[in-house]
């Protein structure tokens, strides 16, 4: 009698099935919630500063609430914390659906609004991270993480495709309503996950898990100085493409158009990756990871050298593709080296650092370019991004930090000299 083939997905828990779903369910409703939310205010009369204004309204509790929603997902069960994150956005972008489809929505009401978004938000995203990198066994993580990368990432993408037409064919309150569906949706899913070790008890404060949650952060230093990189990194990448790319298109490659082909190909580079990063396990993680860093200033680089469209469709490509390789490494050495009762404090100071300096770099935009021309700006990030990949470098826990076999060892114990038969 031939011997049954494992099945194909049959190292994807299911925890993790249940996990990827709901990210791709929630990230096709929340991709086309900000075009939505910035056409809702332009319609009602509101300038390019208040969308502003309703923007930052979001980041501020994001930034302000990440470690405090990290410290609940190492107390709490994960996927309960996610359930109740994802209802109480799905409560705020209904309300908002609904004062918007009413036609009388006032900028206070929409600054509230986008503030209760972006607690929702600090609450899910450290449990979140913790619930992956837990749900998946460590042998198959450049597998996992890959695949729950593409589904990340192609639902960003459809949903902002989504999000942009069923604002321009039936208005931004829609968009809104089916962005508060997918947020109940994804929590619906999410009801079903258990965790597969529950977070250990404290006896403690929260203010002691902060505590230890920064000791766990700033004890690696491949871990803080990679975070230091990210956070003038992301800054720059935002400052092109928020600001400088757009003013590029507009100016010279042919308007919006030509902006949204390049930013196509940006996540076609995201997902194909994906692919590759399911079969390559490289040893020296952090090193490799950094090697798609150096592709992030690429677009900047474009730009600044006036290259024709199809130049910059190929560095937005580039880009993407140095994402997605930095993007699983990173995932793998959190998953690999942080304690799991940890994971989700770790990761809320991973977020909060990466994306403390992101609207200072929006802001600063159009300063820099009034000071430096448009030109002088775009050399600025590009350079600025070539120069920090090179620099964390020369830190050698960043280059030598090695994947573990855990075939042969665990975090907690040494590989033994000499390997023993089993008993009888």
């Amino acid at each position: 009698m031939p011997t049954p083939q494992p099945r194909r997905l049959a190292w994807a828990s299911r925890n993790f099935r249940i996990q990827t779903a709901a990210t791709v369910v929630s990230g096709l409703g929340n991709a086309g919630a900000p075009i939505a939310t910035a056409f809702a205010v332009l319609g009602n009369g509101g300038t390019t500063a208040e969308v502003g204004y309703v923007t930052a309204a979001r980041l501020l509790p994001t930034v302000l609430l990440l470690v405090v929603g990290g410290t609940l997902a190492d107390r709490l069960p994960r996927h309960r914390i996610m359930v109740a994150a994802n209802l109480f956005s799905a409560a705020a972008q209904a309300v908002l659906a609904v004062l918007v489809l009413a036609g009388n929505v006032r900028l206070w009401q929409l600054l509230v609004l986008s503030a209760a978004g972006g607690a929702g938000y600090a609450l899910y995203a450290p449990a979140a991270g913790g619930m992956i990198m837990q749900a998946v066994p460590q042998e198959h993580a450049n597998r996992a993480f890959s695949v729950f990368r593409m589904g990340q990432n192609a639902s960003q993408i459809g949903g902002a495709a989504l999000g942009g037409g069923l604002t321009a064919a039936f208005g931004p309150g829609w968009v809104l309503a089916l962005d508060a569906l997918c947020f109940l949706v994804a929590a619906a899913l999410r009801f079903f996950l258990e965790p597969e070790t529950a977070p250990a008890p404290s006896g403690g404060s929260m203010l002691r898990d902060l505590r230890e949650g920064w000791r766990e952060f700033s004890s690696r230093r491949w871990l803080w100085v990679v975070v230091a990189q990210f956070a003038v990194l992301v800054a720059c990448i935002n400052a092109v493409e928020s600001v400088y790319g757009p003013a590029v298109a507009d100016q010279r490659l042919g308007g919006a158009g030509a902006w949204g082909l390049a930013m196509s190909a940006y996540g076609v580079g995201l997902v194909v990756t994906g692919l590759l990063m399911a079969r390559w396990r490289p040893r020296r993680i952090l090193l490799v990871g950094n090697w798609g860093v150096f592709l992030f200033g690429v677009p900047a680089l474009a730009l600044a050298l006036e290259a024709p469209l199809p130049l910059l469709i190929t560095a937005m490509f580039l880009s993407g593709v140095g994402v997605t390789v930095f993007a699983v490494n990173w995932m793998v050495a959190l998953q690999q080296e942080v304690p799991e009762e940890m994971f989700s404090r770790v990761t809320a100071y991973d977020e909060l650092g990466s994306y403390s300096l992101a609207p200072v770099g929006t802001a600063l935009a159009g300063p820099a370019a009034v000071a430096l021309g448009l030109s002088g700006a775009l050399w600025a990030c590009a350079v600025l991004c070539l120069l920090l990949s090179a620099v964390v470098l020369v830190d050698p826990q960043v280059r030598r930090l090695t994947r573990r076999d855990p075939r042969r060892s665990t975090p907690d114990a040494p590989v033994p000299a000499v390997e023993t038969a089993p008993a009888p």
